[in-house]
């Protein structure tokens, strides 16, 4: 089996993987697509310490082959999206409707795959980089055989990040002022997240000028070259008290400082953007007395058996923008090239396809 190992030899596509039989509440995936997340390059530079060896890929979609003992609401053959959150569906967090909160969600390290004699690990309890997975059932979200698996793996990261952010984290509602800066995969979908919670305006900001029409595309009604002019002096233009929502979607201290610096009284800052383990942001403790808010944001507090129904539903019916976020795909041997393609800022989303 083909897959995409990272170890201290660098970036390998492996023809030799496989997989160990299921256990009691696991499914097996024949994967069929696998979008290209900057989480996922953040473990090959360091930004996201995860040990090694690991197959990548984390926003998946394919199609159910095997299920394990105990495991309900799935069928051979669904086409399904398969989640990160491996939420036990048991604890308080979980009963309540957060499984982002649930303690067994997060920091797991399951080695489903094989490779000679070595054990390999997957990368966010997924490792969709490589042609079948094996993953909770619990993970897998049936979907309508209607929406492509290139669309479909999408759903699994980049829109219920962004989009959920918007929704279930922020709260963003009728007619308030937003300023998303960073309009990468996270950004695009906080942008058309805030264009459905019809927010006005939506001021997308990027050092990329070619983002612009994008930005647009997606919800933005303003876009600033923030290599050309001042951000803060751009927005105060449009919103002379500042705004009413921020989104970080880089991850980089100043940025932060500056989406905290943009709000008005009242505001809220959510932080989606990922800096390097151990980074340290710092604010003007001050200004939080005008009751601004910063929140942190998970997986966009996601509720995934709940939200990525209701994106599907969606995007069926015309509203919410999935094929304009697949700027290209790229056969698996291809993973270097979609990573550096992702780095020149030519890609909304770039696919891998098997």
């Amino acid at each position: 089996m083909r897959g995409v190992v990272f170890d201290e030899s660098g970036l390998v596509v492996a023809t030799d993987l496989s997989t160990r039989d299921l256990r009691a509440g696991e499914v097996r995936v024949r994967i069929e697509a696998a979008g290209v997340c900057h989480s996922d390059v953040s473990v090959i530079d360091g930004t996201i310490p995860f040990p090694t060896p690991v197959v990548l890929g984390h926003e998946g979609a394919g199609v159910v082959t095997e299920i394990g003992e105990g495991v309900t609401g799935l069928q051979l053959g669904d086409h399904v999206v398969i989640s990160t959150l491996s939420n036990c569906g048991a604890c308080a967090a979980c009963d309540s409707g957060r499984p982002t909160h649930c303690r067994e969600s997060i920091g797991k390290m399951s080695a489903p795959f094989r490779q000679g004699d070595r054990k390999v690990l997957q990368f966010a309890n997924i490792g969709a980089f490589a042609e079948e997975t094996i993953v909770k059932g619990r993970q897998c979200v049936p979907i309508s055989k209607e929406v492509s698996f290139e669309v479909a793996s999408l759903l699994g990261c980049g829109v219920i990040t962004g989009v959920g952010a918007v929704f279930n984290r922020a709260k963003v509602t009728h007619g308030q002022s937003v300023v998303v800066i960073g309009v990468g995969g996270i950004g695009l979908n906080v942008i058309q997240g805030c264009a459905l919670a019809d927010a006005l305006p939506i001021i997308a900001v990027d050092t990329n000028p070619k983002k612009g029409e994008l930005a647009k595309q997606f919800g933005a009604t303003h876009f600033i070259d923030a290599s050309q002019v001042d951000t803060a002096e751009a927005v105060k233009e449009i919103c002379p008290n500042g705004v009413d929502v921020s989104f970080e979607c880089v991850g980089h201290p100043a940025l932060i400082r500056q989406a905290i610096d943009l709000l008005d009284w009242g505001g809220t800052c959510v932080i989606l953007g990922v800096p390097k383990f151990g980074t340290e942001a710092a604010f003007q403790v001050s200004t939080l007395y005008n009751d601004k808010t910063i929140m942190g944001c998970r997986y966009g507090a996601g509720r995934p058996h709940k939200d990525i129904p209701l994106f599907v539903e969606l995007y069926l019916a015309g509203r919410l923008k999935l094929d304009e976020l697949v700027t290209r795909t790229y056969p698996l041997e291809d993973v270097q090239r979609t990573i550096d393609d992702m780095h020149h800022g030519e890609l909304a989303r770039g696919v891998l396809t098997f």
